[in-house]
């Protein structure tokens, strides 16, 4: 498989909320840019390995493009520059300090599960 360009979204099978955000952007990615993968798979395991990322530690998305990982979210301000316009009008939020940004990310992150539930089993969509 060709690595250049490649994109690829991982994210909590269980979560809600992930999954809420996988379905917003398979809608807008117009032209099937991305790939998803959830985190608790064979395969998400093994490309947390790849990125040097360890299976305990990341409980957000991450976002893989062109083979370097990005967390939180710069993760998710990457992806939403990717669907185009209006959501990449959202990257501007990048030049809000990484701290702020990951403060309000892990707040959300945080109680996602109790805020908008857990599911029994992953919803992928269809053309993961």
């Amino acid at each position: 498989m060709e690595e250049q360009g490649l994109k690829i979204i991982l994210f909590d099978e269980i979560c809600n909320l992930c999954d809420s955000t996988i379905s917003f952007v398979k809608k807008r990615d117009k032209y099937g840019k991305f790939k998803f993968i959830a985190l608790q798979s064979p395969i998400g395991k093994d490309m947390l390995t790849i990125s040097g990322l360890s299976n305990s530690e990341i409980k957000s998305v991450v976002y893989i493009e062109d083979c370097k990982p990005y967390l939180r979210s710069t993760a998710g301000l990457r992806i939403l520059k990717e669907l185009g316009w209006p959501w990449k009008l959202f990257y501007a939020f990048i030049m809000v300090p990484k701290p702020i940004r990951d403060g309000v990310y892990n707040l959300i992150g945080r109680y996602r599960y109790k805020w908008f539930g857990i599911k029994e089993n992953c919803e992928l969509p269809a053309n993961a």
